[in-house]
């Protein structure tokens, strides 16, 4: 190599999995877009995805446009998805959600016979696994313990599992996740805190093959969906409630639950 010299390196793109690339608008108006997340699309760039995501498809749908989402979900998980339209918007719904004056209600279907209602109240903290991802129970004196709350309410029962309605109180990462496996009911589907971090590996390594599936109810995606969010509007200040119904795949997993 010389002084002045430029180098070029070329080589074939990754190829990215598919995702579903479709989304449905719940409710739009000049400062907020509101849309129904299929499950598996991601929300960000990351070194599998990069335009099957959230935020590349706003940019593809609305080109021009500033687009902000104003808070997450997991890739797997489905729903209601707020997005802020322009700088002021975005900055108002940071600080509703900051002020956890953002009410969000999820439904759950998780294994087992869990109480009819119930608040769990169990500090979170990121765990030192392989996966790097992997959220647990906080003991007593950690220094990196994260106040975590959910409410929940049974909603229909079936012979070996529960439909719950669940309300996060704080927002952590995997809350709802963790909080149902610590109470002994974890999510159907759930591979990660369902199944078991090796699984989890192996799955996101190999893909859904035929056996895994087996050992995640059948299900090749968690059953938690984003179903209703109450926000106040950024112009109006008045609630406003977006409602999501469950999608056809975990009415259809329903259905075989007797």
């Amino acid at each position: 190599m010389r002084a002045g010299e430029t180098i070029w390196l070329r080589r074939p793109a990754p190829v990215e999995p598919d995702v579903p690339r479709h989304f449905e608008v719940l409710y739009e108006d000049p400062s907020v877009l509101c849309i129904d997340k299929p499950a598996g699309l991601p929300m960000h760039t990351t070194a599998k995805f990069w335009r099957n995501t959230v935020t590349a498809l706003l940019r593809e749908r609305y080109p021009g446009q500033r687009m902000d989402v104003a808070h997450r979900i997991d890739r797997e998980t489905s729903g209601v998805l707020l997005i802020a339209r322009g700088r002021a918007a975005a900055s108002f719904l940071t600080r509703a959600f900051a002020q956890r004056i953002i009410e969000k209600t999820y439904l759950a279907l998780v294994k087992g016979h869990p109480p009819d209602e119930g608040r769990i109240d169990r500090p979170l903290r990121l765990l030192d696994t392989k996966s790097r991802i992997m959220m647990g129970a906080a003991g007593d004196g950690d220094a990196d313990a994260l106040p975590a709350v959910t409410r929940f309410r049974v909603v229909r029962r079936f012979p070996a599992h529960a439909l719950c309605e669940a309300s996060p109180e704080t927002g952590r990462q995997h809350q709802i996740r963790v909080h149902f496996q610590l109470l002994g009911h974890p999510i159907v589907g759930d591979k990660l805190y369902g199944a078991g971090e090796a699984l989890f590996m192996r799955s996101c390594e190999e893909g859904v093959t035929p056996e895994l599936l087996a050992h995640f109810d059948g299900l090749s995606r968690h059953a938690l969906h984003a179903h209703r969010l109450t926000f106040p509007h950024p112009v109006t200040r008045e609630p406003l409630t977006i409602e999501s119904p469950l999608p056809p795949d975990l009415v259809a997993h329903l259905e075989t639950l007797g």
